[in-house]
């Protein structure tokens, strides 16, 4: 089976960039296009070199960016495909700084497997990971079991999107039928029994609607066939998100791929092993040691807030991604 890994990446230093996104967002700075949310802490080198160490299977690698690249960057690599926002994307999005926009369209890529797995810039492998860690018999490999949406104080852009996609799943499966079909998936060995008690412990008590499945930060695996059955589907609500071009409270993300192929029971039961924090001077101490000792199998590393010693920080996480990843891959010049 042809796997591939899809990255979005942007370099938010890039002055011709910035000054473009300055040019349609005005005035307007909130928690969906704030600084953070752009910013590039030097560590994509250290993303390909875990791939190509710890997930040689990988057919090819296809990096997503509005055109710039990092410096660092083999556009040579037999394995890569630079993928700008206009190869994919339909004309009147771009330009986009909408990774909802991008997330919607991803099937969308020239010459993407029918099987592939889509990471986000801030994710990186850390251990040694099987074909079957993603996918098994043809299905996507992911946690299936309930898990109603948390919601504390003013719900961020991408809370508003969780609920938008919770609503598409509801409005086109049948709870009660899935669950006659494919229960032996929602709760399975493969989870905590603690949470495969919680997941029947909803079914039973609220049997009609869905209420949320695990947001788990991580790599997520998918098929193309999901996002066209999804587009076919709901294909004005597909094309507002990519026409927004900035996140917005009225989106779907790439989450409704996700819990679609889990209420339509496309998908193989998996308990993943990722943790995921954001970088902060409380955390930094824990995400290096987590690095150094590869205690998980994947690492999400959230650019949440505005760290005050940024350099300081990033210094920090380098250092331990050397000492698992000392070695340039081919990825780099």
């Amino acid at each position: 089976m042809d796997i591939d890994f899809v990255v979005l990446w942007v370099d938010g230093n890039d002055p011709d960039w910035r000054k473009e996104k300055a040019r349609y967002q005005g005035k307007t700075l909130d928690d969906s296009n704030s600084e953070n949310r752009f910013r590039d802490w030097g560590l994509m080198p250290y993303w390909f070199r875990a791939v190509e160490k710890f997930a040689p299977w990988v057919r090819k690698l296809h990096f997503v960016t509005c055109g710039h690249v990092p410096a660092f960057l083999n556009l040579d690599a037999p394995k890569l495909q630079h993928v700008r926002h206009e190869d994919y994307m339909p004309a009147e999005a771009l330009p986009t700084f909408s990774s909802h926009a991008l997330e919607m369209n991803l099937h969308r890529i020239p010459g993407l497997a029918e099987h592939f797995v889509y990471f986000n810039d801030d994710m990186f492998l850390l251990r040694p990971m099987p074909e079957a860690a993603f996918f098994r018999d043809g299905l996507p490999c992911t946690y299936g079991g309930e898990v109603p949406l948390e919601l504390v104080g003013r719900a961020e852009i991408w809370q508003q999107a969780a609920v938008n996609d919770i609503g598409v799943i509801n409005k086109h499966f049948s709870k009660k039928a899935q669950v006659a079909a494919y229960g032996k998936k929602y709760a399975n060995r493969a989870y905590r029994w603690q949470d495969n008690i919680r997941t029947k412990a909803i079914e039973k008590l609220f049997p009609n609607y869905f209420y949320g499945f695990k947001n788990l930060h991580a790599p997520a695996p998918y098929t193309k066939s999901t996002f066209e059955a999804v587009w076919a589907a709901e294909p004005e609500l597909l094309r507002s998100t990519t026409l927004h071009r900035f996140r917005s409270a009225d989106d779907v993300n790439q989450w409704v791929c996700l819990w679609w192929q889990i209420a339509s029971g496309q998908f193989s039961p998996y308990n993943t092993r990722s943790a995921v924090s954001c970088i902060s001077d409380a955390t930094i101490r824990t995400l290096c040691d987590t690095i150094r000792a590869q205690k998980t199998d994947m690492l999400c590393m959230n650019d949440g807030e505005v760290p005050v010693d940024f350099e300081g920080l990033r210094r920090q996480l380098v250092q331990a991604f050397e000492q698992i990843l000392p070695e340039k891959s081919s990825f780099e010049k």
